[in-house]
This record gives C-alpha cells, structure tokens and sequence, in this order.
C-alpha cells in the first residue's frame, strides 16, 4: 500500500485531474489517493466566509454563485458520458446547497467557517471518485471525518488514526482509496482542519499510521530544489535528504513541502518522495532515514516575517535562571522560538508570529531590558550534513556573504542546520550569493 497525495494545482484543471487517474492506475500498487482541494477553491471559499463574518450576504452568495459557475465548467469537462456528467452536476449542487445553507444564517461562527472551508476537499474528492467509476476503475471514496482527528491542543490523534484506518480498510478491496487532505474532527466531533498546507500532513499521517511502503507528495515542481527557483537564478533538484535535513528544509521556507510533513512519516519509517505531476518520469526527491548522498551541503531555504528581540539581564554576570525565565515567557504566549544566540548577560532570539509581542515585550521587561526589537528579518537556513569533526563550511558560508550584514549565526545546535539572521532586503542577495558560493555549476 502506497499513500499518493495530489494538490490543488494537481487537480486544478480537468485535463490535470485526468492524468492523476493515468498515474493512479499506471501499475497494480494499491493507493489511498489523498486530494486537496481544487487551485482556488480554498481561497474562494475564505473569502464567503469573510464576507459572511462582515455580514455582507449580499456578496457572499455572489462569490458562490461565481464557484459554482466555475464548478459546473469544471464537470463539463471532466467527464466524458451523460451519466457521469450526471453524477457531476448531483454532486456539486448537493455541496453548494449545503454551502448556501451555511451563508443563510444570521450569525457567521468560526464553527460554520471551518464546515465551509472543508467542501473545497470534499468536492475534489467526490468529483474525481465519479470520474474515475465512470472510467471503470476500482476505487472508493474513504471520508477523513471517519477515521482524522485532533486532540484539544489541535494536534493529531496519531493512534487513534491507525486504529480506525486500519479498520476501515480491512472491509475495503478496492485498488484505488480516495481521501481527503486537510479536513479532520476535533475532540467535540466538530469539522475542523489540520491548518491550511495540511493536506501534506494528511498523507503522511495515513502513511505513518498503517506502515505504507512509500508517502509520494505530487506537485507541480520536480522535487525540492537546492534554493527558491523563484529567487535564484541556477537551482536544481536535491535527490536525497535526510529526514532531518528536509523537516529543517520545510520549517524555514522550502515551499515544496508543509512544515508538519515529515514527523508522522519519520516516526513510522515510511520513505517520503516528492514528484512532479507535470513530469512524472523526473525521480523527484527521496527523502528518508539513510542516505547514499553524503554532500555536506544539500540546499538552502529562508523564512520571513521574522522578528529578532535582544533580551539583556539587570543582573550582569552569573544570572543563573535568567534563560528560565526568558523562555517561560514564550511558553506561556505559546510563541514558538526559531534562531537563539547567548552570551553570559544577553540573550537574542527570533519569532514569526508577532501576535503576542507587544505582551511577551511587556512581560520580559519586568526582569530584563530589551533593545528595540528588529523587524522586516529573515532566516536563511543552510542544510546538509555538517558533522563535528568536519571542518571548514562555517567558513565557506561566511565567505559566500561576506558583503551581507549578519544579524544572527546559529550553528552546532543541529549536525543539519546553519541559520543566518539577515534584513529581509538583502535576502534575495544573500541567497543567490551563497548558492553561487556553496555549489559548482558547470557554466
């Protein structure tokens, strides 16, 4: 049994959605086929539910009336007999009368929003279940809601899932078991999801949970490039990383990849690989627990919207219980630490999320003295294989930006990972520097 998970833009467009069933169907492996929701729908349906939450049903159901339109030229095209347009058009005016029954009530919960936001999922999936009955194949249609969910801090219920999968698909004989990505319940049986990107994460709890031979993440790039092919000019695709290397990879910026991703596969020593649906031929990337790649350095990411706060002790020297402190403050605003530099009396550290700053700043000054906090930064993480009795690539990364002003180094916390702290405006620089420093190119 093998887990393959397809995204929006893999499923964006019928032609898109008919080549995922050539995929599928190209050899006899069993599949759960986890499917996001289609390019767009997501975003669209965020946005009924903004205009519900302002009040504004008026432009609400403008904006469903829209994506149904877009649906209806969707199923047109998808399926290639009457019955099965059929089929199509049951399915997409059964969801979005549910959709308009969640736009008809006086007041817009966060509860009705989650149930709204879920159809995206629930309408791919239904749609290519059909279309790929109406080709003849072997495949049925697993609800997430009946085996995904969340514990009350909002974390997946790992066990639990393998229990009631495994179950489920003890009665299921079919080739092909499509699913939804994303969606799940929480401890009050509610709707809920697992963040948005979480589709990723679906598939490699599934994959985790029942021991899969292989978790394949298709996109729409052929596996996880060495740098943002956005930003620089000369990437190309990394065959082989670590689990490790890919979770730091993921976490600080690698796009290809939901942060959440690897855990679950990790923790149930299932290989991960990443595929392109638009050349599927290309090997993409392996991610897994030994590799045949030793380089040391593999790829570089970077994270933004990072703020560094600069945290001095009032008690100079020899503050035993000051790093306590510090972090019991991020605890308790549950605000996650990426980067930490220390020296006897000072410490710096970086957030993403600024929600709680202003609080968090306030609490800190109670026992410290901070320094303006700088804005606007960004992480550049640099991964690879940087064992300790290796030398010489902290040099050769200072070297590479020795023309960038370095806010923050961290390095030796992770035989994987060296962080440098930059101002947003010189990071597309610094990126390209050290991918023309780090790695040879043949010109």
């Amino acid at each position: 049994m093998q887990v393959w998970k397809f995204g929006g833009t893999s499923v964006g467009k019928p032609e898109r959605m008919k080549s995922i069933r050539d995929l599928v169907t190209a050899d006899d492996t069993r599949k759960i086929v986890v499917l996001s929701a289609l390019s767009g729908s997501t975003n669209a349906l965020l946005s009924i539910g903004e205009a519900l939450s302002q009040g504004d049903k008026k432009a609400a159901f403008s904006k469903i009336d829209e994506l149904f339109a877009h649906y209806e030229a969707f199923i047109a095209e998808l399926f290639v007999t009457e019955e099965g347009l059929i089929e199509g058009k049951q399915i997409i005016e059964k969801e979005f009368s549910f959709i308009s029954s969640l736009a008809n009530v006086n007041i817009y919960t966060p509860r009705q929003d989650k149930k709204m936001v879920a159809e995206g999922e629930i309408l791919s999936t239904q749609l290519f279940t059909a279309y790929m009955k109406e080709q003849g194949e072997s495949v049925v249609l697993l609800p997430a809601l009946e085996f995904m969910s969340i514990d009350a801090d909002g974390e997946p219920e790992f066990a639990k899932i393998g229990e009631k999968l495994s179950a489920i698909l003890l009665n299921q004989a079919e080739q092909v078991l499509v699913t939804q990505g994303f969606i799940c319940r929480n401890p009050r049986g509610e709707v809920d999801n697992l963040k948005r990107g979480g589709s990723d994460y679906t598939a490699s709890l599934i994959g985790g949970a029942i021991k899969a031979e292989e978790i394949q993440i298709w996109t729409d790039i052929d596996g996880m490039h060495n740098n943002d092919p956005r930003i620089v000019k000369r990437t190309f695709p990394v065959r082989e990383l670590l689990f490790e290397e890919a979770a730091e990879l993921a976490y600080f910026g690698a796009k290809i990849l939901h942060p959440s991703t690897i855990t679950p596969a990790k923790m149930g020593g299932v290989p991960v690989r990443l595929k392109n649906t638009m050349a599927p031929e290309a090997p993409g990337t392996l991610i897994t627990s030994k590799i045949s790649d030793g380089a040391e350095i593999k790829a570089i990411a970077a994270k933004d919207h990072i703020t560094a706060i600069y945290v001095h002790s009032t008690r100079m020297l020899n503050a035993y219980g000051f790093l306590r402190k510090v972090f019991s403050v991020f605890e308790k605003y549950k605000t996650p630490v990426d980067m930490i530099t220390t020296s006897e009396v000072s410490v710096a550290v970086t957030i993403d999320n600024s929600e709680r700053l202003d609080e968090i700043s306030a609490e800190l000054r109670q026992f410290a003295d901070l320094e303006e906090n700088d804005r606007d930064q960004s992480i550049i993480c640099i991964v690879g294989n940087f064992l300790a009795d290796k030398s010489g690539i902290a040099i050769k990364i200072l070297e590479a930006v020795k023309h960038i002003p370095i806010r923050m180094i961290s390095y030796g916390a992770s035989e994987h990972n060296i962080s440098l702290l930059v101002d947003s405006v010189h990071k597309n620089e610094a990126l390209e520097a050290l991918n023309e420093g780090l790695f040879k190119f043949k010109d």
